[in-house]
């Protein structure tokens, strides 16, 4: 989500001058109220439509455009911290006649957010278990997208319910076991000893945390301006103890290696996009997951970090679309 509303002030820097001051002077007066707006505008844009569902008594949101037909459905589950909207990016160059679905996560943004909700990842597959059978997903087998902590649930739900997936896209999923922990890994397992649950990398608290955060998540330096970066986190202070919760449940002993324990068990044709400079993941997991599931291909990709979605967006659709047709090449073309 950060990235891509950094992406907005870089592209409106371009091509606006005056009118970017008073902008920029309204982002630092009402932050949350402007990425909100900001949002509203790429869905509207892009032809998303927002809806509600229940389960019971609990709310899942999600974004949707078209309806289901002879191609698979896709779902996109997002990572940790982010909402259904860090997708548009991506939206923008799929084909308007697929049918996408793009879910809030467990306790983000329009689903909601329980103090009992199990926020484990079996707990989050279930969860999303509950979402498809609530929209009448699985009536078709459907295409599975996740990216890091949404790739590591969208692993473990194709292994647990393999009659729903069709296909599986993983954009740097969290949840392997590496051999070797990479500095952000070993950092994390510093705090979690000293517990300064405080100090994790990805919530950030003060502007100068949150632009490490961006330099952590993308190969790509953004400069960003002081009062930007404190308008980011202040949208995002009123969730950090949700997110602080969610976060050591999901790199408990029960969650962290979910995924790498089920991937042999995962059927569905399976897609693998990784950022070769991911500093969050290793990109050595692609090779372990492309060992461990029969039909699986990997793409690589230069020059890219962890948010492969908000730097390469054009280039994730083009894979998806691809992988698509040569999956499900008894389709008609996907244009």
């Amino acid at each position: 989500m950060d990235l891509d509303v950094v992406n907005m002030f870089v592209i409106a820097g371009g091509t606006l001058a005056i009118p970017i001051l008073a902008f920029v002077a309204s982002f630092l007066l009402w932050p949350s109220a402007l990425i909100k707006i900001y949002y509203w505008y790429w869905r509207r844009t892009l032809g998303m439509q927002v809806r509600y569902v229940y389960h019971e008594d609990y709310q899942f949101c999600y974004s949707f455009r078209g309806r289901p037909g002879h191609r698979p459905s896709i779902l996109m589950l997002h990572g940790f911290s982010a909402h259904k909207d860090m997708w548009l990016s991506v939206v923008k160059f799929l084909p308007k006649n697929l049918h996408l679905v793009c879910v809030d996560m467990p306790g983000h943004e329009g689903t909601t957010r329980s103090s009992l909700d199990d926020l484990s990842i079996d707990g989050q597959v279930k969860r999303i278990h509950q979402f498809v059978e609530c929209l009448k997903l699985n009536k078709k087998p459907f295409h599975l997208i996740g990216t890091s902590m949404g790739g590591h649930v969208a692993g473990v739900y194709a292994a647990y319910y393999p009659s729903d997936v069709s296909s599986l896209s993983l954009v740097c999923p969290a949840g392997l076991q590496y051999s070797t922990d990479n500095k952000f890994i070993q950092r994390l397992k510093e705090l979690q000893d000293s517990s300064a649950v405080e100090k994790i990398p990805l919530i950030p608290s003060t502007p100068e945390e949150m632009s490490e955060m961006l330099q952590l998540c993308s190969y790509v330096r953004f400069k960003v301006p002081q009062q930007i970066l404190q308008g980011l986190v202040d949208v995002r202070i009123p969730h950090n103890n949700f997110y602080r919760k969610l976060f050591l449940e999901i790199v408990s002993e029960r969650s962290r290696y979910a995924l790498h324990k089920n991937m042999d068990k995962i059927k569905a044709p399976t897609q693998i996009i990784w950022g070769k400079q991911d500093q969050v993941l290793d990109v050595s997991g692609a090779d372990m997951l492309a060992k461990s599931i029969a039909n699986c291909q990997v793409e690589l990709l230069e020059n890219c970090g962890h948010s492969v979605v908000m730097e390469r967006p054009r280039k994730t659709a083009k894979l998806i679309v691809d992988f698509l047709a040569s999956v499900h090449s008894d389709n008609k073309k996907l244009d």
